[in-house]
C-alpha cells in the first residue's frame, strides 16, 4: 500500500540532542538509545470514518518523533500499518449499505491527503492487513504447532499464559484490564476461553463478513496479531518506539507485545512504548463512536491553513489529554500570522540561541508547549525591530521551525 507524499526537510547546523521519550512500560521519560537507524512502528487507522483531531495529534507527535530523531543524524525506518479490515468498518459498511473495501479505499485517500495537508512525515512502508492476510496466517499457525494457541470451535485465541511478562506494558491489574478489554474490542465473556482476557488470533468465517481462504480455515486476522506481525516482520524484535494513542495501551499494544514475544521466544518486542493523549470536545474524548469529531478535512475545506492546525495541536503536551475549545484555532492562526510575519523581515535576532533552545526542549520528551513559547518570544524581538539584528536570522528561524515543529513559514 502506498503512504502519502514526503516533503523536503531543511537541513540545521549542527546536531540535535539525544531524544528522551516518556516509557509506558517503564513509568519514566528515559534516553531512546537508537543505532544509526532508529526504527518505529505508530498503528495506523482503521479506515471508517475521516480523520478526527484526535488522530492528527497522535501521528504529529510521532511526527516530532522522527523530526527530533533525523535532526540527530539518525536515519528512521517508520512503519505505519492501516487496519482494513475489522468490525468497526464492517459494522459501518453494513449500516451505510457500502461495500467495506470502497468505504476503507475511501477514508484511506482522505487520510493520505490529510496527512500531507498536515506535512507529516510518510511513513517508510505503509502495510494494510488486507495485505497481510498471508504473513498473518504463518504467524498463528507458528503459534499453534507451538503450543501457544488453541481453537474456541473455528476460531484460534491466544492463551495470556503463554506470555510470562503479560501486563508489563500496561501496568494495569486486573479488573482494570477486564473492563477495557470489554469495552476496546474484546470478548470477555466468549464460552469456551481458558481465561476470559484471551484475545481473538484468528476468527472463523461468519455470514455476511469477508473471508480468506487459508490453511486455518475460512476466516480473517485479529486485531492484534495484525500489528505484531506486521512490526515482526519489518524491525524485528527489539525495535526502539512502539506508538500509539493512549486508549492503544491496552488491550492493543499488551497483546500485541506478548504474540510477539510468544512468537520469538524473546523480550521485549519493543524498547520504548509511547502513547499520545486524547483530544477532546465537550468534556469527552474524541471519537467516532461518540459521533463529537472535528474532522482535519472539514477544517481544510472552510479555508483553514494546515499549519494553524498543526500549531493549534502542537500547544499542549502530547501526553497530556487536552480539550479543543473554540479558542485553540483562532490563537494559532494569530500565531502563524506572526510567525510568518518575522520570517519574512529582512532582519531579525540572531536564531542560533534559538534553535539550540528549541533542540533542547523538543528532545525532553517533546516539549512542544514550551518550544512554542520559546519562539513567540524570539518572535517578539524581531517584529518589535524589524531592521536591526542578524540577515541569517529569520532564514535560520524558518529554517527550525520547519525542520523540527513541521511548520512551514514560506509557504
Amino acid at each position: 500500500m502506498d503512504a502519502w507524499p514526503s516533503v523536503p526537510v531543511p537541513a540545521l547546523p549542527g546536531r540535535g540532542e539525544v531524544l528522551r521519550l516518556y516509557d509506558t512500560a517503564e513509568q519514566a521519560v528515559r534516553e531512546t538509545a537508537p543505532n544509526r537507524v532508529a526504527t518505529m512502528y505508530v498503528c495506523g487507522i482503521t479506515p471508517y470514518d475521516a480523520t478526527h483531531l484526535g488522530h492528527a495529534a497522535t501521528y504529529l507527535a510521532f511526527d516530532l518523533v522522527q523530526r527530533v530523531w533525523r535532526d540527530a543524524g539518525h536515519d528512521v525506518n517508520y512503519v505505519q500499518n492501516v487496519t482494513d479490515v475489522d468490525d468497526p468498518l464492517l459494522e459501518r459498511a453494513a449500516h451505510t449499505g457500502e461495500n467495506w473495501m470502497s468505504l476503507a479505499e475511501r477514508e484511506i485517500d482522505l487520510f493520505r491527503d490529510d496527512m500531507t495537508a498536515l506535512r507529516v512525515l510518510p511513513p517508510n512502508e505503509y502495510v494494510g492487513a488486507v495485505e497481510s492476510v498471508p504473513e498473518i496466517t504463518e504467524a498463528i499457525l507458528q503459534l499453534l504447532e507451538d503450543g501457544k494457541a488453541y481453537r474456541v470451535d473455528d476460531d484460534v485465541y491466544f492463551p495470556i499464559a503463554a506470555a510470562p511478562g503479560f501486563g508489563k506494558e500496561s501496568s494495569y491489574d486486573r479488573e482494570t484490564m477486564l473492563a477495557l478489554f470489554a469495552e476496546r474490542g474484546g470478548d470477555p465473556q466468549r464460552s469456551g476461553k481458558r481465561d476470559p482476557l484471551d484475545s481473538l488470533l484468528w476468527r472463523a468465517r461468519r455470514m455476511g463478513e469477508p473471508y480468506w481462504e487459508t490453511p486455518l480455515g475460512a476466516g480473517r486476522p485479529g486485531w492484534h496479531i495484525e500489528c505484531s506481525v506486521i512490526a515482526l516482520n519489518r524491525l524485528d524484535m527489539g525495535f526502539d518506539v512502539q506508538g500509539g494513542g493512549s486508549d492503544l495501551i491496552f488491550p492493543h499494544h499488551e497483546h500485541s507485545a506478548a504474540h510477539a514475544e510468544a512468537l520469538t521466544g524473546t523480550a521485549p518486542f519493543a524498547r520504548h512504548y509511547v502513547h499520545a493523549g486524547m483530544i477532546g470536545l465537550d468534556g469527552e474524548k474524541m471519537s467516532k463512536s461518540r459521533g463529537n469529531l472535528v474532522l482535519v478535512s472539514k477544517l481544510r475545506a472552510a479555508g483553514v491553513d494546515p499549519m494553524a492546525i498543526r500549531l493549534a495541536l502542537l500547544d499542549g503536551h502530547y501526553r497530556a489529554d487536552r480539550e479543543w475549545t473554540g479558542g485553540r484555532l483562532p490563537a494559532a492562526e494569530a500565531r502563524l500570522a506572526r510567525w510568518r510575519a518575522a520570517a519574512a523581515q529582512p532582519t531579525g535576532p540572531d536564531a542560533a540561541d534559538l534553535l539550540a533552545e528549541v533542540r533542547g526542549l523538543l528532545a525532553d520528551d517533546l516539549d512542544t508547549a514550551s518550544a512554542l513559547a520559546a519562539i513567540d518570544r524570539w518572535v517578539s524581538g524581531a517584529l518589535a525591530e524589524p531592521d536591526t539584528g542578524d540577515k541569517a536570522g529569520p532564514a535560520l528561524f524558518a529554517d527550525l521551525s520547519d525542520a523540527l515543529l513541521g511548520v512551514d513559514l514560506r509557504g
